[in-house]
């Protein structure tokens, strides 16, 4: 069914990605990993449905969190980015998606790893986690062109001081800060072998962003010897939308 949503606040993640926070208040409740659609119809009657991924975690006040990316040649992303005002009306269909969750039930070893905007909903499950009490282990291995198009980097770079058994590892594959270790390119072999949980622990991995990357890190965790069985993966378009 479709639920009416009001904008009740905005924040820019990147100069081209913005969170718009929504209250819902027939929604009923999600898990951390699915997605919604959204539905934006102009005064012609003229309408367009695109799919994104719930940011935030289950909550009580029947909030929403939604991460867009904006793609410069797309009906929806623009007006989400640079358009949409607080209280402003937008209609949601969801929660939708049953495979790609984590549920805070889970006591196995996680590994998150992300591609640009695939990080959305890996965010969802570190906040879960957090909202749920958990002290399961978990490591994300978060891909991105350069540092100023990092999405949460605040939150992000509090984790590891926080004593919550959250470690992130960066992999910038365009512009790296200066005198970082790595130089700036892909996910590869050597980089898996050093910063996911080794295959004989049996972690569970959700693998997040466009096609390509997800095929490619998915090959590599399975080279590296974890059961294809354990890695669930979901395939992002450019703007954060699912392919």
């Amino acid at each position: 069914m479709w639920h009416v949503a009001t904008v009740v606040a905005l924040h820019d993640e990147t100069a081209t990605a913005r969170t718009i926070t929504l209250e819902v208040p027939d929604w009923p409740g999600h898990a951390a990993g699915q997605h919604v659609d959204v539905r934006l119809t102009a005064p012609d009657g003229y309408s367009a449905v695109r799919s994104y991924s719930i940011a935030s975690a289950p909550n009580a006040e029947r909030r929403v969190e939604l991460t867009v990316e904006r793609s410069p040649n797309g009906e929806v992303s623009p007006y989400l980015t640079q358009e949409v005002a607080v209280s402003d009306r937008i209609e949601l269909r969801g929660p939708i998606g049953g495979w790609f969750v984590w549920r805070p039930r889970q006591t196995e070893l996680i590994q998150l790893i992300a591609g640009g905007a695939g990080i959305v909903p890996l965010m969802a499950m570190i906040r879960s986690r957090d909202s749920a009490g958990s002290t399961t282990p978990f490591r994300l291995l978060y891909s991105v062109r350069d540092p100023g198009a990092t999405l949460y980097r605040d939150e992000l770079q509090a984790l590891p001081h926080q004593e919550c058994f959250v470690a992130v590892t960066y992999a910038y594959t365009r512009a790296a800060p200066k005198d970082w270790s790595r130089a700036p390119g892909r996910i590869d072999a050597p980089l898996i072998a050093d910063k996911t949980w080794p295959s004989d622990l049996t972690p569970t991995c959700y693998v997040c962003g466009p096609t390509s990357f997800v095929e490619s890190a998915s090959n590599l965790l399975t080279a590296a010897g974890n059961d294809p069985n354990r890695i669930r993966t979901e395939r992002f378009g450019p703007t954060g939308e699912y392919k």
